[in-house]
């Protein structure tokens, strides 16, 4: 009764967040920022689109629900380098770490920075560049903490703080993530989630960038005067995502789980999706995935969305005893998600669990 209890007043608490949190639509599609918050740098939820909102946890789960760090068996160290939109020159560096601590609780630290390269600085009077270049930096820091009862509902919430710079221009704000977690069947093998995202504060760029020369005439003389320039604020890309998983066993050496996500977008469409999750023995993992957008033109590829298609991985666990499973695991995982335009998205990681 009392888990019930938990994730009623928890699904009345994001329904009553929904109405501020999700108060546009499609039509407002670019007018929000820090599209970053929306990228998965995790290999192995990025295999299955980003669509594990039941049934991840973990480092992963600070970017997609937070209510799975609760579930964490040890201390965990993930790091993470992604190939966002091969061609494009865009890296992604992440690392994180997620640990128990008390008796039903978890805590991690994730930090995720993203690399432009090196940019040519273009003026109106030097098109063609001035020689010399700049990179943006953007990067978003959270902490997040989860709380388990009665290990069938974890709940969970994160703080993370998001900035976007070059070197005369920056914007930053911070941002708060919730989740929900509900595990139950006769070997726990049906899942269900939901988390709300990037409900935070508004952007706005200010910096020395902004600021013009122009020549004030006073009289028979320019006088020459600094004037700033102010930018547009800009909201986060706020999203709901529920989703559910169900484990079929197959004896005691494999294991084949299937996923569903929904994902609600504030400012562009929503989406749909499944996909499959073979395991065999902890060693060996194999999933993918198909995601679709509402309303999106398939056919043609420079409106289709990015992400609309197929996502694949692989996972290869070892333990560090082979006689002692418990002792710790090293994992490494890929990801590759097909896009509409460019390469596709390529994703690894090194994982330790302790």
């Amino acid at each position: 009764m009392n888990r019930i209890f938990y994730i009623l007043a928890i699904a009345v608490s994001f329904g009553l967040a929904l109405p501020q949190a999700f108060a546009g639509n499609p039509d407002r599609q670019g007018e929000a920022g820090a599209y970053e918050l929306l990228i998965n740098p995790w290999a192995r939820s990025a295999g299955l689109h980003t669509m594990t909102t039941s049934c991840i946890t973990g480092v992963e789960a600070m970017r997609l629900n937070v209510a799975g760090v609760g579930r964490v068996d040890g201390l965990q160290f993930y790091g993470a380098h992604s190939i966002y939109l091969e061609s494009t020159g865009i890296n992604i560096n992440s690392f994180g770490f997620a640990t128990p601590i008390g008796k039903s609780g978890g805590i991690g630290v994730t930090i995720m920075a993203m690399d432009f390269g090196d940019i040519p600085i273009t003026t109106t009077n030097q098109p063609e560049g001035t020689g010399a270049t700049f990179s943006p930096t953007f990067l978003n820091i959270g902490v997040g903490y989860s709380h388990v009862f009665e290990n069938k509902v974890s709940v969970g919430i994160l703080f993370r703080g998001v900035s976007e710079r070059i070197a005369d221009l920056s914007a930053s704000t911070f941002a708060i993530d919730a989740g929900v977690q509900y595990v139950t069947g006769e070997n726990d093998n049906f899942k269900f989630g939901i988390s709300l995202r990037n409900v935070g504060g508004s952007m706005q760029f200010t910096g020395e960038g902004l600021t013009i020369n122009r020549q004030v005439p006073i009289g028979s003389v320019n006088y020459g005067q600094a004037v700033e320039q102010r930018s547009a604020e800009y909201e986060l890309q706020s999203q709901l995502n529920i989703g559910a998983s169900y484990d079929f066993l197959l004896g005691t050496t494999g294991r084949l789980t299937l996923v569903g996500n929904f994902a609600s977008n504030a400012f562009s469409q929503d989406q749909l999706g499944g996909g499959l999750e073979f395991g065999f023995l902890d060693i060996l993992v194999l999933r993918g995935g198909y995601k679709y957008e509402f309303g999106s033109n398939l056919e043609n590829g420079k409106e289709a969305p990015l992400y609309t298609g197929i996502a694949a991985g692989v996972t290869i666990e070892v333990p560090f005893k082979k006689d002692n499973p418990e002792s710790g695991r090293f994992g490494v995982d890929y990801a590759y998600r097909t896009t509409k335009l460019f390469g596709g998205t390529h994703n690894i990681g090194v994982r330790l669990d302790l």
